[in-house]
């Protein structure tokens, strides 16, 4: 049996509900993987944000010299400082705040018809943007925004050989101290906010940095994977401007391909999933998407890390589905398959070509 990838394994190449593979214990039983989340004691989420691939010396010299840092803030919190962040955070992505922005993603998605790759031409910066408004950051170069979220997917979550690391640590530094210096000139609504509450710049820019980049690159994903869904099946593709089935699709993607595919854990101590004992300190790699035939998924996660954006997320696939299928009801894939993004916690098409 060929040894399986982590960086491209699907479900079916998995033999135990919990798996070695490449020195992280997989584990993708859906009530396994609950419970880790639910459990952040036992669990340790402090490995969320940690690169993947080791961080060669040179690349580390270069993130020293550029203050770069990660404390615990968001995603990799499990102190008792998480409770008060994810507050302050939440109140950007209130259920209003986000409804409210549905007229905004709309008028955006119709701007950006008419292109012939639904990726690069609509789904690569209007979550971007959405994102930016929802938290008063304005003048932001969003394709610069853009280079440095996914250098830093890749940085932190590819399979990356030292010489790739060198190439994208500049962006890594530069969009960290970006954040600094936007922090400390109060510059936008949600650095205002952070500053007032006490916030310090440096556990501000660790927040921010991955804020910014889940809170739009991962719905990009999500938009580039739906898209390329749907037009798979022109009988879907008709009904989508019908009542709720946009939102009903959506669901049936993040259930069975979601973007984010994996998340991790520590653990905190010696434990038993599945019938198999696994070792204190042991990387867990969980595996968030459902089988096909169980409607159950833990794409935006679970427990007290459940994703902040998920409503927003979902609102944005939805209306870029249903607003894209009303007015391009001919549109079909055109072209060979496309390359994937394929990181270990993060796939989706590069690509969604297509003719009129």
């Amino acid at each position: 049996m060929p040894l399986v990838d982590l960086f491209t394994f699907t479900r079916a190449e998995l033999t135990s509900p919990v798996q070695v593979v490449g020195g992280r214990w997989v584990v993708s039983d859906h009530d396994d993987v609950r419970a880790v989340l639910a459990d952040p004691v036992t669990y340790l989420p402090d490995n969320a944000l940690t690169a993947v691939t080791p961080v060669a010396p040179s690349a580390l010299r270069a993130l020293v010299r550029a203050r770069f840092s990660l404390p615990p803030t968001l995603a990799n919190n499990g102190s008792s400082s998480h409770a008060g962040l994810r507050r302050l955070v939440a109140s950007f992505f209130t259920p209003a705040r986000v409804a409210a922005a549905e007229p905004r993603i709309r008028a955006l998605v119709a701007e950006r018809l008419g292109g012939t790759d639904l990726v690069r031409d609509l789904a690569w910066d209007l979550p971007a943007i959405v994102l930016m408004e929802l938290l008063g950051l304005e003048n932001v170069d969003i394709p610069t925004l853009k280079r440095w979220s996914t250098g830093s997917l890749e940085f932190f979550w590819g399979d990356v050989t030292r010489e790739r690391q060198m190439e994208l640590v500049d962006d890594v530094g530069d969009f960290h101290q970006w954040l600094v210096k936007r922090y400390h000139a109060r510059d936008g609504e949600l650095f205002c906010a952070l500053a007032d509450a006490g916030v310090s710049a440096e556990d501000s820019a660790g927040l921010c940095y991955f804020l910014l980049i889940a809170g739009q690159e991962t719905t990009t994903q999500l938009l580039s994977t739906a898209l390329r869904r749907a037009l798979q099946d022109r009988a879907l593709w008709a009904r989508l401007p019908e009542p709720g089935v946009a939102e009903s699709f959506v669901e049936d993607v993040l259930r069975t391909e979601t973007p984010v595919v994996t998340w991790r854990r520590l653990t905190a101590r010696e434990v038993v999933l599945s019938g198999v004992r696994v070792p204190a300190g042991a990387e867990l790699v969980l595996l968030l998407s459902g089988k096909e035939t169980d409607p159950r998924h833990l794409a935006f996660g679970y427990g007290r890390h459940f994703c902040l954006g998920a409503g927003l997320a979902r609102l944005e696939a939805a209306v870029t589905l249903r607003t894209v299928a009303t007015h391009e009801p001919s549109l079909h894939l055109t072209g060979p398959d496309p390359e994937w993004l394929q990181l270990l916690s993060f796939r989706a098409p590069r690509s969604v070509t297509v003719a009129r």
